[in-house]
């Protein structure tokens, strides 16, 4: 008889640990709204959020303070102002 009340209370204890654990993960946390990316104004993890460019050439993607403007379009590089855009 203890047998089987150690295997309910274990199975008991097993299942209990489950479901905290997916409420846990299903629960939102706390100050996240439906979009939490920081926005223009806000400093993000590695610095302040900054706008991204891509090259007319190459089509890498880079920050646009870094962009080499030529006849209206976006360089990663002078190379590539002297190169056809795609």
């Amino acid at each position: 008889m203890t047998r089987l009340l150690f295997w309910i209370a274990l199975i008991v204890l097993i299942v209990m640990a489950v479901r905290s654990k997916l409420r846990a993960m299903a629960a939102p946390k706390p100050g996240a709204g439906p979009d939490t990316r920081p926005g223009p104004h806000q400093r993000g993890a590695d610095g302040p959020v900054e706008a991204m460019a891509c090259c007319a050439h190459c089509g890498v993607y880079f920050p646009a303070s870094e962009a080499v403007r030529a006849d209206g379009l976006d360089y990663c590089s002078p190379a590539h102002v002297r190169l056809p855009p795609k």
